[in-house]
């Protein structure tokens, strides 16, 4: 993987030509620094305007791809409301219109009996998004395997339609036919991603699909953080203050 300098240069680079390219962006751990709680993270000010700016450039190529939900996306960066994949592509807004994947009474009724069984471990937290469930063990890691048994029984549970997305001290259920890779496919059936080469940036095993896509366009994949577990991103950038430096720089 390329080092922080060849990167940077890389994206200044391609964004030489705004009209080729099209940008997706995970958040949690690429835009935004990790937090000990999945609603304990912090938007920096000046960061949804430099993203309107960089995807003013780019002509509204610009999205996010994340496994937080589309409203709650939209409520991290407003007023700005950029095309955005949420749990992990369920939900997809984008100049076609929307895509929602909802949520059975049967995935609601097994959300609830999760919830109430991760009061048996301290620590633990179930972060509700609708149409997916995560189980969130940053804070208590001793319970990791315990909970990953759980997580595997409510995924049989759940059924062929969810599936299990293994992150960081994190295990999620997800619509099974979901996936930041089906996300940026789905983006690219319009404008204005139609016809232009992606680049891709993100921190977690969720953003394996999305990068694998760049890679077989000819486009650019990032993995950010150290370099640790493997991954198909052909390049890297170290944290997410470094990200968030390269978009100012690209926005300016």
């Amino acid at each position: 993987m390329q080092d922080d300098t060849t990167t940077q240069e890389m994206l200044s680079l391609v964004l030489g030509e705004p009209e080729h390219w099209a940008m997706f962006l995970d958040i949690d751990g690429t835009l935004l620094n990790l937090a000990p709680t999945p609603d304990a993270i912090e938007v920096p000010e000046d960061l949804p305007g430099h993203l309107h700016r960089l995807s003013n450039k780019l002509g509204g190529a610009l999205a996010l791809v994340t496994g937080r939900s589309l409203a709650y996306a939209d409520e991290l960066f407003k007023p700005f409301a950029f095309p955005t994949a949420g749990l992990h592509g369920a939900e997809i807004r984008s100049a076609a219109g929307m895509h929602t994947v909802e949520a059975t009474p049967e995935f609601q009724a097994l959300k609830h009996a999760l919830t109430a069984e991760a009061e048996h471990y301290p620590g633990v937290l179930i972060e509700d998004k609708g149409a997916a469930v995560a189980a969130h063990y940053r804070l208590a890691p001793e319970y990791e395997k315990v909970i990953e048994e759980r997580m595997h029984y409510y995924a049989e549970l759940a059924g062929p339609n969810w599936a299990l997305q293994l992150g960081k001290r994190v295990f999620e259920l997800r619509p099974a036919r979901s996936s930041k890779g089906d996300a940026l496919e789905r983006f690219f059936q319009s404008d204005p991603f139609k016809n232009r080469c992606p680049i891709t940036i993100g921190d977690d095993l969720t953003d394996e699909s999305m990068f694998a896509i760049a890679n077989a366009r000819g486009g650019v994949s990032v993995r950010v953080g150290a370099i640790g577990a493997p991954s198909c991103a052909t390049s890297r950038l170290s944290s997410a203050a470094l990200v968030r430096n390269v978009i100012a720089a690209l926005a300016a």
